[in-house]
């Protein structure tokens, strides 16, 4: 057994000022991490405890599946040129030069790096399909590292790698993972969805992330309780309950109306007399494109919505194949559209054909599709038009969904209204494809004798993230609680008076017969008032404690669940079963 007298556990009365969401209080209180630098943290002994617990499920759950591998965390930059990553990473990545002058980077990730060793090692479809993972320190120079170990610049991430033959080979690579995660996240005690996502710079065809609810995220999920439709806000998608639609004026053209001191939609909304839903938003962007020299050069980008709904800036991204969008300037604003903030309309534009080739690419969000009469800026300060068609009074390059879905939507599969809340992700799975075995050259021999890519899939499991939903999950005021498989001790035994001689002895045989049972003790053995000891084990996240105090005397203990803040007196002779019970219940 540990005997807490003996050990660091630098616990806090008051959290740090910094410290904003309930896990990153409760962590540094607890004596669980101290921050070394901005975005960076030690782990100390209780929180290094949960940690190789949380690797020892991620373990053996991974070994059921694949292989473990243990891969440089320093790679060359050619490795990284060849997936043409290390351009589009940007300033994410952390970037050094050897002595030599060599280029080299700390991972973020390790798809180069598993498909290097692809390419070099197998040579026949006899050897696929191949499932390699290992977990390791990632680093991302994080542009805003805030909330503890939720948003950091170093961390730990179970990240694995698929190779198979073809696409009915990395499903079943896929589902395996999905599999995998779930039980893995089940052992955690983590309550999580499994959601439609976004494959952002990962790329591929499919992915899927594991989120937790909790105010602390910065993912939005939309989900639907009757239909248990789920997507993460950047892919999600609903259906929009019908607009009526405004009554033509004069001959039923697009009209100019003067609409002094209207730029905000709000404003044009109460000029007209009319909802946001019948006016259209105009958002402008400039675009990065790279160039054969990967010098970055900008294109005008302008999405028309509608005036209530918002531009997803993922799902733009997405659409038109860019890695970057600014807004326009005032100057560009005039050299692309002709007209000010505020008064940005359609009418007179001329798309380009493509995206991203001569000319404004323009972007109609679906919402727009079928829309008749409605309100939009006329490229003039001071004036709107109203009465426009989208299809009839201008056209755009490209139609697509660009927009956030809302709250109370309905849900694209069932009608029902959606809900919109808070996430963090623990978990993300990709179906990349050829994107890094084809760029780099990976190939194998098919069962003719042809030479054929394997297709690739990549999955992550933030370690920390699952400590840190765990404690967004179940805290209170007072501390926080972990399921018995993370937590750092299963079990507290708390001597209320180290002074008295009985109660240490009774309370050091209580922890022996627990720790023979095969409970994971420690001794609160420390000369300290009982109600310091009491705190000290309601915060560090223990889900049991075993009170030895006056009842002793009877022959009794009283033993405390942390989650349900439950206590029941004990004859000490059966607190081993008792305990027992409560943790296979639980």
């Amino acid at each position: 057994m540990h005997r807490w007298s003996r050990l660091f556990v630098p616990t806090l009365r008051e959290a740090p000022a910094d410290a904003e969401v309930p896990s990153h209080k409760f962590l540094v209180r607890a004596g669980y991490i101290r921050q070394l630098g901005t975005g960076i943290y030690s782990y100390l002994f209780l929180g290094q405890r949960s940690i190789n617990k949380i690797v020892g499920i991620v373990r053996e759950e991974m070994d059921k599946i694949g292989q473990e591998f243990l891969l440089p965390t320093i790679h060359p930059a050619e490795v990284w040129q060849e997936s043409g990553r290390w351009t589009t990473m940007g300033q994410n990545m952390f970037r050094l030069q050897d002595r030599k002058g060599a280029w080299l980077c700390l991972g973020m990730t390790h798809e180069e790096i598993m498909t290097s060793i692809a390419r070099n090692e197998l040579r026949s479809y006899k050897q696929l399909p191949q499932i390699w993972y290992q977990i390791q320190t990632k680093f991302r120079d994080e542009p805003r590292p805030k909330s503890g170990l939720l948003r950091v610049r170093q961390f730990i991430m179970k990240d694995s790698y698929s190779f198979d033959i073809d696409a009915a080979g990395l499903d079943k690579s896929y589902d395996l993972h999905d599999q995998a995660y779930r039980a893995i996240f089940t052992r955690c005690g983590l309550q999580f969805v499994a959601v439609e996502a976004d494959s952002g710079s990962m790329g591929g065809s499919q992915s899927q992330e594991f989120m937790v609810y909790t105010d602390a995220g910065e993912d939005f999920i939309v989900s639907c309780v009757k239909c248990h439709y789920a997507a993460n806000l950047e892919k999600a998608t609903s259906r929009l309950a019908p607009v009526k639609e405004l009554e033509l004026t004069g001959d039923g053209k697009p009209e100019l109306v003067h609409t002094p001191g209207t730029a905000a939609i709000a404003d044009v909304a109460k000029f007209f007399g009319i909802s946001e839903a019948q006016d259209i938003k105009c958002v402008a962007y400039m675009a990065e494109r790279k160039t054969a020299k990967d010098e970055p050069s900008w294109y005008p980008v302008v999405v028309f919505l509608r005036g209530d709904h918002q531009v997803n800036e993922t799902k733009l991204l997405g659409l038109i194949g860019t890695s970057d969008l600014r807004p326009m300037q005032a100057e560009e604003l005039e050299q692309y559209i002709h007209g000010p903030a505020g008064y940005l309309g359609p009418i007179g534009l001329t798309p380009a054909k493509s995206v991203g080739s001569d000319g404004v690419t323009v972007v109609l969000d679906r919402a727009l599709e079928g829309r008749q009469n409605m309100v939009c800026g006329a490229n003039k300060l001071d004036y709107h038009y109203r009465n426009v068609t989208p299809g009839r009074d201008f056209t755009w390059t490209v139609a697509a969904d660009v927009r956030n879905v809302l709250e109370g939507e309905g849900c694209p599969q069932c009608g029902q209204p959606l809900k919109v809340a808070k996430a963090v992700e623990i978990g993300h799975i990709f179906k990349l494809g050829y994107k890094y075995s084809e760029s780099m050259g990976a190939r194998v021999l098919d069962q003719n004798g042809k030479e054929v890519t394997p297709i690739m899939g990549s999955y992550g499991i933030g370690i920390e993230r699952i400590l840190t939903a765990c404690i967004e999950q179940n805290h209170d005021a007072n501390g926080f609680w972990l399921p018995r498989s993370i937590a750092p001790f299963d079990v507290v035994v708390t001597i209320t008076n180290a002074a008295d001689a009985n109660l240490v002895a009774t309370g050091e045989r209580v922890a022996a017969d627990l720790e023979a049972a095969g409970f994971d003790v420690l001794l609160d053995d420390r000369d300290e008032r009982a109600g310091v000891k009491f705190k000290d084990a309601d915060l560090i996240g223990i889900p049991y404690r075993v009170t030895i105090g006056k009842k002793a005397a009877e022959g009794k203990v009283e033993l405390v669940a942390r989650g349900t803040a439950s206590s029941e007196d004990v004859q000490i002779g059966e607190i081993v079963a008792a305990l027992q019970n409560t943790a296979v219940a639980v």
